[in-house]
């Protein structure tokens, strides 16, 4: 209670000299900066693979379509579990930029093994241990961007990461597309093509950003994943987890908006175009809707974000045709750029400074477990009631957790 009272004084404190200092982009610290370019080109590299992996582990190597399932299922289950270790090494070791670097270069490490892979077993263990970099840098990476960035910055700073990385996503598969028309659909050019942007991104982090130095006065954490220090957490935390919980359970994966479009006729190869514009609407308004976070009350923004996943679910679950399938896509991006970097704000807030490192890991293992529980439940419902029934799904889940947000509106406000 008094540590979210705290971090609204700061960021009020501050809300006229960030005012007086011109425009967003140039107060964030470059640090921020450097570690967007650095999400960005791992994800470029990242999805430049994966955009293409699953088409090229069942036509070249002739794996099934069950076992990429089962692949792709244990390394994002991988990725969840080892953001709770890697947030609670960070704040014992009370250092978070060689954990995250370490993360990154155990990620750029494994993509020269894409290409030179000759059977299924190397492409799994490549896999494998791409996800266990992605897990260890999460959590210390996202704890690093709230100890870099100042309060009444918080938010420009989370959206202006997660706007880049966004940006990544988008670029990848395109970049995969354009160099397979190119070079007549020979995957190993492309898989060689994305370790060049894999070790930049390491380069970036290893070489560039500075880590603060840690505050002489603040506390040492020796077991931070103990029940002790899980309490301190406090309960505004805890109830932020809940909330997002929830709210994760209203967000299943993209992977049906994907079929929304298939069920409507769009043509096999437009399908992918759907994420595509999702990603684009979800980058360019991140951004703006972080500096908004900085701005304004938190949670109330946090409602305009579920108010758009609503209306999104709406008219994905009533429209029959492209152009429904279209504007609901465009307000899940926008849902998703309202509220994603502004949910990392906020855990930033809600913890204390020496355990940032365990809330990110702890609040990611909660939001990737139920994502999860969301895919297997809206799959369900498509299959036994259809797209409406899934999407209606999802707009009541949405709807529980603006009554969630009440409470956290309130317990932010004390």
């Amino acid at each position: 209670m008094a540590r979210a009272s705290d971090t609204q004084a700061e960021r009020a404190a501050a809300a006229s000299g960030a005012a007086d200092r011109g425009s967003h982009w140039r107060d964030v610290p470059a640090a921020v900066w450097t570690l967007g370019f650095v999400s960005m080109l791992m994800d470029i590299s990242s999805e430049m693979i994966h955009a293409l992996l699953p088409v090229y582990m069942v036509t070249v190597l002739g794996t099934s379509a069950l076992t990429v399932g089962v692949i792709e299922g244990i390394a994002e289950a991988t990725a969840s579990v080892t953001k709770v270790f890697s947030g609670a090494l960070s704040d014992w070791l009370g250092k978070r930029k060689w954990l995250a670097a370490f993360g990154y270069g155990l990620a750029a490490l494994t993509k020269p093994i894409f290409p030179l892979a000759s059977t299924v077993e190397w492409l799994v263990a490549a896999r494998f241990i791409d996800r266990v970099g992605k897990g260890i840098r999460g959590a210390p990476r996202d704890a690093l961007v709230a100890d870099i960035s100042p309060p009444d910055l918080r938010g420009a700073s989370f959206g202006l990461r997660q706007s880049l990385d966004t940006t990544g996503a988008f670029l990848g598969p395109l970049i995969a597309i354009g160099l397979m028309w190119l070079t007549a659909d020979r995957f190993h050019v492309v898989f060689w093509v994305a370790v060049l942007p894999a070790f930049l991104s390491f380069a970036l982090i290893a070489f560039v950003v500075r880590e603060p130095d840690r505050p002489a006065d603040l506390r040492r954490v020796q077991m931070p994943l103990s029940l002790n220090e899980l309490r301190r957490l406090g309960a505004t935390y805890w109830w932020l987890v809940v909330v997002a919980a929830v709210f994760t359970l209203a967000r299943f994966s993209e992977a049906f908006l994907l079929l929304k479009a298939q069920a409507i006729g769009l043509p096999l190869t437009l399908v992918p175009a759907v994420l595509v514009v999702m990603n684009v609407v979800y980058a360019l308004s991140a951004y703006p809707a972080g500096i908004l976070a900085d701005r304004m009350d938190r949670p109330v923004l946090l409602i305009v974000s579920l108010l758009m996943l609503i209306a999104a679910d709406l008219v994905l679950a009533f429209s029959p045709g492209l152009l429904g399938v279209g504007i609901g896509v465009v307000l899940w991006g926008l849902h998703m750029g309202f509220s994603q970097g502004l949910l990392s704000a906020l855990v930033a807030d809600a913890a204390p400074a020496e355990l940032r490192g365990t809330a990110f890991g702890m609040f990611n293992l909660v939001t990737g477990v139920t994502l999860l529980a969301a895919s297997v439940i809206a799959g369900g419902l498509w299959d036994v009631i259809g797209p409406r029934g899934t999407f209606l799904a999802g707009a009541t889940f949405a709807t529980l957790t603006l009554i969630g947000l009440l409470g956290l509106r309130t317990r932010l406000s004390h």
